[in-house]
């Protein structure tokens, strides 16, 4: 099937308005294109420490929304048309400007699936469902993740730092915390180490979803972990729920300026002489966790390098 696309050109301050216009007029999926900066909130909530760098906000927002090929597409813009003339007597809507283009029916949902394949860390096979693991393959241990919302395939140098840092420091008794757990890779391979117990803490419910789904897909029981959504830096209630002191190891796979925050904070959740291992840390923000781990009375062990990212592993003495 074919879709009609349309991309509206509109400004920044009534890109929400104009956006909620469309939904009412039973056009959804609109997609928004603006130079905003990002908040302070928006940072927190990603997982890298390098943003790209992006041209100065200049008033403009491009809205793109797509109508079936059968559609009635005549009605629709005459209704926003309409809709956008009445609403311009009130506020500045830049040009209103519709253009209108052809596209094919993609199953958006999942093409992004022919960019993922599966690779090694180390000894260790992480591989997609809609893979056969191989003959040669099958003595391995084996990792089954469906990427998709949530962070953590394995396939990124700060998750695969944090990998090998687990490994090394894992016992048979170890309960492990993470912070940011996204899709569930870090306590999972926890878990198959031959830690006791996991828990995962994170601000998006798409991660939690997923820990769950990984998790089940790799025959992990759920009473050997737990996963809560929350921000525990600055919920106490977060906090009370993880527990104080109980913890091995804490991993946080987050943004370096989010470790700062943190740190402080987790060293409640660490038993005396856990383990507490941090990545997310692009390598010219290496000196800014190390000074807050050191503030916050941890003794740094170790630090490890992976390209351009690096991992602080700690311990509370």
């Amino acid at each position: 099937m074919k879709w009609k696309s349309f991309r509206l050109k509109t400004t920044t301050q009534a890109e929400d308005i104009v956006s909620s216009m469309l939904a009412d007029l039973g056009v959804e999926g609109v997609q928004i294109e603006d130079k905003i900066p990002l908040t302070a909130a928006d940072k927190e909530q990603m997982f890298v420490d390098i943003l790209p760098e992006t041209e100065a906000d200049d008033g403009i927002a491009y809205l793109s929304f797509y109508l079936e090929e059968d559609a009635d597409t005549e009605s629709i813009l005459k209704n926003v048309r309409q809709e956008l003339e009445e609403m311009s007597e009130f506020m500045d809507l830049g040009e209103c400007s519709i253009e209108e283009s052809e596209t094919e029916d993609v199953d958006w949902v999942n093409n992004w699936k022919q960019y993922f394949h599966q690779f090694y860390v180390d000894d260790i096979l992480i591989i997609p469902s809609w893979e056969d693991v191989k003959p040669e393959d099958e003595d391995k241990m084996v990792i089954h993740i469906d990427p998709g919302t949530a962070f953590g395939t394995g396939m990124h140098e700060t998750t695969q730092l944090c990998i090998r840092q687990i490994r090394k420091h894992v016992t048979q008794d170890t309960e492990i915390l993470d912070v940011g757990c996204g899709s569930g890779i870090l306590g999972m391979l926890a878990l198959k180490f031959g830690a006791k117990h996991s828990v995962g803490t994170d601000l998006d419910p798409c991660a939690i979803d997923a820990t769950y789904e990984n998790m089940e897909v790799n025959g992990i029981s759920k009473d050997q972990y737990e996963v809560m959504i929350g921000n525990i830096i600055d919920d106490k209630a977060v906090q009370d729920k993880v527990g104080y002191e109980c913890y091995d190891i804490v991993v946080a796979n987050i943004l370096a300026d989010v470790l700062v925050a943190l740190t402080p904070v987790i060293v409640n959740q660490l038993k005396k002489g856990g383990i507490y291992i941090t990545s997310g840390i692009i390598d010219d923000k290496e000196e800014t966790v190390v000074e807050a781990v050191k503030k916050a009375g941890l003794e740094v062990l170790e630090v490890t390098y992976q390209g351009e990212w690096v991992s602080v592993t700690a311990r509370k003495n």
